[in-house]
């Protein structure tokens, strides 16, 4: 199971932080206000009062197992450099940073975050979702329940034609659309692009490389993602 810390409790951790929990992840959250550690501890696997600034308490909780770091503090920019410096030191696989502005992106970057998000433009929740399932580039809740995702081309089904792949019968989620890569630039192998197939024929075959647009109930994309 994937493991997931969080650090900060502001309105953008804690949207994360009980989306993954709700999902079934194992998550993390620390922050240093009491009272937020403590409303908090009702929805994360474990919630820790701690002065983020301190790298011995950091190095203390053993975060090197955990799979994906989101760092979600807000106006301290200095804080959130130096947790996320410190994060990527520790041996966290992937550090998730939040950024106010497009200069302090570029520092987060430049001490090593793995993917910045504004959340002027990702909702919490969508963040969330991406983290959660790494085959899945995209997420839309449609409503309640029911989503719509971009998602790598299941195993399975790689090489088969829509038709063969039997989707809606087995699973009872709708394949609506195919994002392909156009091919490579002078076969350095960066796509030119993408070209959309709306609405693609039974007979259209499903390649390695093609991003799947998935709609249906949120437990029925799951188990056509994971089988």
């Amino acid at each position: 199971m994937r493991q997931f810390v969080v650090v900060g409790a502001g309105r953008f951790g804690r949207s994360v932080a009980i989306t993954l929990a709700k999902k079934g992840y194992q998550v993390l959250l620390i922050d240093e206000n009491p009272a937020l550690v403590q409303q908090m501890s009702e929805y994360v696997t474990q919630a820790v009062e701690l002065d983020i600034r301190d790298e011995k308490a950091l190095e203390s909780l053993n975060l090197k197992d955990m799979d994906v770091a989101i760092v979600a503090i807000g106006t301290d920019i200095e804080a959130s450099i130096l947790v996320t410096m410190r994060l990527k030191e520790i041996g966290v696989g992937t550090v998730v940073a939040k950024a106010g502005s497009i200069e302090h992106s570029k520092i987060l970057e430049r001490v090593g975050a793995d993917r910045i998000v504004f959340p002027e433009r990702d909702m919490a929740v969508r963040v969330a979702n991406s983290l959660a399932s790494p085959t899945i580039t995209d997420f839309i809740e449609v409503s309640p329940g029911y989503n719509m995702v971009e998602m790598a081309v299941p195993e399975r089904i790689k090489g088969k034609t829509l038709i063969e792949a039997n989707v809606r019968s087995r699973w009872g989620v709708d394949i609506v659309a195919i994002k392909r890569p156009n091919g490579d630039a002078g076969g350095e192998g960066k796509p030119l692009g993408h070209k959309f197939i709306i609405a693609p024929s039974a007979t259209e075959t499903l390649n390695d490389s093609d991003i799947l647009v998935v709609i249906g109930e949120e437990k029925k994309i799951q188990r056509f993602r994971s089988g």
